[in-house]
């Protein structure tokens, strides 16, 4: 599939021949550098000072005040709460609401996301949405499109595909023909109410993301942020959302060409969400978690932060230490620095040269190297796994630890999700977080891969705090346990050589597996099949 972390979908039988010659031929004519609508007239917008204007606002000031010149942070690693956190800033919004993500589907959860935000609309907030193309599916558009007609939403899309249907057929056609501009994609997620909070991390809107859909929930983190970091994040916001790439719905969608807008019955329900295995509307009625974040019970941690975020450009910035990514150097130096210990979470792990190099200097003075990432059962991208399954013996004969997260969990501890959700056995890991001597960590959208790296723009915060950083710590080594992963060792062969094993514990009981775990013979054929290609800079 032609964009970044695609799902597999089946193609329709039957494609209109003549519509396809029309919009083959509209492709052929459009230009490759930048996306339709760029020609389009838009005002340009910025955040408006609003901190202390606002309820949520005043919330924050005096502590924040108390503070001067450093944040306050919190994380959030169960995905329900993510979820209720997005929900409850969004109705206690009273200016203004900025929303960047690089999904943001129309299942249940986007639905009561977007409900929020037209009733937050209707209370007369200013909302701004900015949304990716490239992970779009049926639905998706649709629903962002009905936002947009609301008066005081407006919704942008970055970099988007000329055609607005969902054939991957026709996707996958214009992509071949655009390559070099559609494989661009803004990674970032971010979220800003009233210029006052912000979240910041890897989670998408969607079910899977907030760990709610019986049939995948990916564990991941977000940060809650309030102080001076968040009108910095405001500001990268605004770059991306006055971007020539961003382009708004109304210069894509014209009346001859508009997708029928979904209707509802009455507001979005929260199903999905109520039989998670939390108490979903018991948090919802009594404000949790933002109420307990407000009240103390669940306190902020304060230190400095850096706001390391690419450049909508990034595409076209190339020369000195800016190539490849404007927010690769401060991570790249927070690694260096690192004296005793570095804790890698991400989800799709292909170091490029310069990384191994890195990882591996870092191995050589000593600094215990850990990485959690996902195992090929669990993984929801084959792709990713074919390029990364090349570094794992190197990695671990330089002295690296490396742990794989299971599908189906022995134990529920750090992973963000009940045990009921978890029966079903399709975890998966999505967070990216990395903890630095446990006194600094790095939290955003940026995966340790290429992709991130040279094909994606991302945000993050790298936040100084050693409070923060031993309870990111703790979430490694709870989900590192053997009930929730497999931890990888190099065993000895009789002739000398070794082999990969895989060791957990199931029951109680070690277990050590020779063969890699995975969902069936064809998954582990398709990765080996996918790693003869020459496809790593893609990954």
């Amino acid at each position: 599939m032609p964009h970044c972390r695609a799902t597999q979908r089946s193609v329709r039988a039957r494609i209109d021949r003549w519509g396809l010659l029309a919009i083959l031929g509209a492709l052929l004519a459009g230009c490759a550098s930048l996306p339709p609508g760029s020609d389009y007239a838009k005002a340009p917008s910025a955040e408006i000072p609003s901190a202390n204007q606002s309820q949520l606002g005043r919330e924050f000031a005096r502590v924040v005040q108390e503070h001067q010149g450093i944040s306050g942070f919190r994380l959030i690693t169960v995905g329900v709460d993510g979820l209720l956190m997005r929900l409850e800033l969004i109705n206690g919004a009273e200016r203004t609401l900025d929303l960047q993500y690089y999904i943001f589907h129309a299942d249940e959860s986007g639905r009561l996301v977007a409900d929020a935000l037209a009733r937050a609309a209707d209370r007369g907030v200013r909302v701004r949405v900015l949304v990716d193309d490239g992970e779009t599916v049926a639905g998706d558009g649709e629903q962002l499109l009905t936002l947009a007609q609301h008066p005081n939403v407006e919704v942008r899309i970055f970099n988007p595909w000329a055609y607005r249907g969902h054939e991957p057929l026709m996707r996958a056609l214009e992509f071949s023909l655009h390559k070099s501009r559609l494989d661009y994609r803004m990674h970032n997620k971010l979220f800003i109410a009233d210029d006052a909070l912000a979240l910041v991390g890897g989670r998408n809107i969607g079910d899977q993301y907030f760990q709610i859909d019986p049939e995948s929930q990916l564990a991941d983190d977000d940060v809650f942020v309030a102080g001076p970091a968040v009108p910095q994040l405001g500001a990268t916001f605004d770059d991306f959302w006055n971007s020539k790439l961003a382009i708004p719905t109304a210069a894509l969608y014209h009346d001859s060409s508009a997708p029928q807008a979904p209707t509802h019955d009455g507001p979005a329900v929260a199903q999905k969400a109520t039989q998670a295995g939390f108490d979903y509307q018991g948090k919802l009625a009594s404000g949790e978690p933002l109420a307990d974040i407000v009240s103390g019970k669940a306190p902020l941690f304060w230190g400095h932060a850096v706001v390391a975020c690419d450049s909508p450009d990034k595409k076209q910035v190339v020369e000195g230490d800016r190539i490849g990514s404007l927010m690769y150097k401060p991570v790249y130096q927070a690694v260096q620095a690192t004296r005793r210990e570095l804790l890698l979470i991400s989800p799709y792990f292909v170091p490029s040269a310069v990384e191994m190099r890195l990882l591996e200097d870092r191995l050589q003075q000593h600094v215990r190297v850990a990485v959690l990432t996902n195992s090929l059962e669990s993984s929801p991208d084959p792709s990713a796994q074919s390029g990364y399954m090349h570094y794992r013996v190197p990695l671990l004969k330089a002295g690296a630890e490396i742990h794989e997260v299971r599908a189906l969990l022995d134990t529920t501890r750090g992973s963000g999700q009940s045990k009921h959700i978890s029966s079903y056995g399709n975890y998966g890991l999505h967070g990216k977080l990395i903890v630095f001597d446990r006194s600094k960590l790095f939290v955003g959208s940026m995966n340790f891969d290429q992709r991130s790296r040279y094909l994606n723009t991302e945000v993050g915060l790298i936040i100084d705090s050693r409070e923060l950083s031993e309870q990111a710590g703790a979430r490694f080594d709870a989900m590192t346990q053997l009930g929730s992963s497999y931890a990888l060792a190099l065993r000895p062969d009789p002739g000398g050589g070794t082999h990969l094993v895989w060791r957990t514990e199931e029951s109680g009981q070690l277990v050590e597996l020779d063969k890699e775990p995975a969902r069936s013979s064809w998954q582990r054929f398709e990765i080996h099949l996918l790693g003869l290609l020459p496809i790593e800079p893609e990954l």
